[in-house]
């Protein structure tokens, strides 16, 4: 039987992104499924652009993060700024492309949440891909051609999809959001008959 397609959008700057990738990547060994990771940038207000209950939510968001994070020895730390992480993201897509997708996501929420990568720059992206032995002058040239169409195609399928946060993973155009979702999404996929033996 083929393997069905299971959407996961993320973006880089979300904690309970980074808290749901090697899970939902660890999904493929137990279902007969096809993780696909689409790039979505989320827009996020800045500190003064909040309200009040926002900023509570925000400081709240990141603990509960750093909750989840400790026992698997994940560090998170709260960004300095609100990122445009399209530079990374498109940095995802070529890293796919390569072969490499695993490997580069994680060493760029590694850094980013240790806040040592400035994601919303071409030149730290392409340091980081340099460094994991991929060629930095073809990402830049990516990131400019063919990433830019890539990623916008990525946008244009998030808003199809009714795309609002992230990770938000997508079977059977049944959507489930939030990295404590993937249990459930795991229910959904044992119904469907698509557990490995």
């Amino acid at each position: 039987m083929q393997a069905k397609e299971v959407k996961m959008y993320s973006d880089y700057k979300s904690p309970f992104a980074y808290l749901a990738f090697d899970p939902a990547f660890e999904l493929e060994q137990r279902y007969n499924i096809r993780l696909r990771w689409i790039p979505f940038q989320l827009r996020i207000k800045g500190k003064g652009e909040r309200s009040l209950y926002s900023e509570h939510k925000a400081r709240y968001s990141y603990l509960d993060a750093r909750r989840w994070a400790k026992p698997r020895g994940l560090v998170i730390r709260g960004p300095l700024k609100v990122y445009d992480t399209t530079p990374a993201l498109i940095g995802g897509l070529f890293a796919e492309q390569q072969g490499r997708l695993l490997d580069y996501s994680r060493k760029v929420y590694e850094l980013f949440f240790k806040r040592e990568l400035e994601a919303d720059e071409a030149d730290a992206v392409a340091n980081v891909i340099a460094n994991l032995g991929m060629s930095a002058d073809a990402y830049r040239k990516y990131l400019s051609g063919e990433g830019a169409v890539a990623y916008q195609r990525a946008q244009d399928e998030a808003a199809n999809d009714h795309v609002f946060g992230v990770p938000l993973f997508i079977f059977d155009n049944e959507p489930f959001w939030g990295h404590d979702r993937i249990p459930v999404l795991e229910n959904r996929l044992t119904e469907s008959g698509l557990r490995i033996v």
